[in-house]
């Protein structure tokens, strides 16, 4: 479990679960198992826990246990899926978001600009849009657009038409022909976070990231059942941010919304008024774990 993916902030994790020994949980980003094993742990002969990875790597590092219901699926579909297995209402929900360990170090799923390899960067491997797809096809505006408001880069106009002015069509196969592509953008002395910049806009269009983060919040009101916890661990302020206002306004605009006699219509208050982080000894030991974001939502 370990090797594939360290999980982060396990004990921070499970404390904001609060964890009910008969209750129903949910783990929507299974990955190594590392957080849901834990869960099980903490969960009697009559608890259950359901959870989702659409990577098929993650059906590698199944638990064997009867209290575990595993579903193949993007956790974009939460809702139906707990529907047909009649588990609604759940205790608690957790998600993990961003890319794992094991897939930062997989080359070949092209995630990690240290590797060569082609690119891809999809966590659902059966579907078509890849990140080489969007490189080599993507307008000078599409690209600009991707790049100014997902990897937040300075330059997205002038990166979007380097890489339209100077690919050919279907000729940019590889992360190491990218990067050489867009030499000349990258500011000096900062290529790691800007390629990181370029690569997190490119990860988040080719997963619709964002998307699916907002369907997936605007089910747990209804997923939840009164006092349940929203448990969400975000890696970027794009995450972070539309976390922040659903569980604190409800909706994904920071807005106060308020009903017909004001008063304001969201359906969880925050348990923690700032966001939870990891301490330095695993900030030392994870490195994921340094820019990584804990909210907690209680649903009222």
């Amino acid at each position: 479990m370990t090797e594939y993916h360290n999980p982060v902030m396990l004990q921070e994790c499970m404390d904001a679960l609060d964890i009910k020994a008969d209750g129903i949980y949910v783990d929507v980003t299974y990955g190594g198992g590392g957080h849901s094993r834990e869960i099980l742990k903490r969960l009697g002969p009559k608890g259950k826990l359901i959870a989702f990875d659409q990577d098929e790597d993650a059906i590698k590092n199944l638990i064997e246990d009867d209290r575990l219901i595993f579903i193949n699926q993007n956790f974009e579909y939460m809702n139906n899926h707990l529907r047909y297995l009649n588990l609604l209402p759940v205790n608690g929900i957790l998600a993990d978001l961003g890319v794992s360990s094991h897939q930062f170090d997989t080359p070949e799923r092209g995630f990690s600009f240290r590797f060569d390899a082609e690119l891809d960067m999809r966590m659902d491997s059966s579907q078509s849009l890849t990140a080489k797809r969007i490189i080599n096809t993507y307008t000078e505006e599409a690209l600009t657009r991707i790049f100014r408001f997902y990897g937040e880069i300075n330059n997205a106009y002038n990166l979007a038409r380097t890489i339209v002015s100077n690919r050919s069509e279907d000729s940019v196969n590889t992360i190491f022909q990218l990067k050489d592509l867009i030499k000349t953008c990258v500011p000096k002395w900062k290529e790691n976070q800007y390629m990181a910049q370029v690569f997190q806009a490119l990860r988040i269009e080719v997963n619709r990231e964002l998307h699916v983060l907002q369907k997936f919040l605007s089910q747990t009101n209804e997923a939840l059942a009164p006092g349940g916890r929203l448990v969400v661990m975000s890696y970027h302020s794009l995450e972070d941010r539309l976390v922040k206002n659903f569980i604190q306004k409800g909706n994904f605009s920071g807005d106060d919304e308020k009903d017909f006699y004001g008063n304001r219509t969201t359906l969880m208050r925050p348990v923690n008024k700032k966001p939870i982080e990891a301490n330095a000894d695993e900030q030392q030991s994870n490195s994921r774990s340094r820019s990584a974001k804990l909210r907690i939502g209680e649903k009222l």
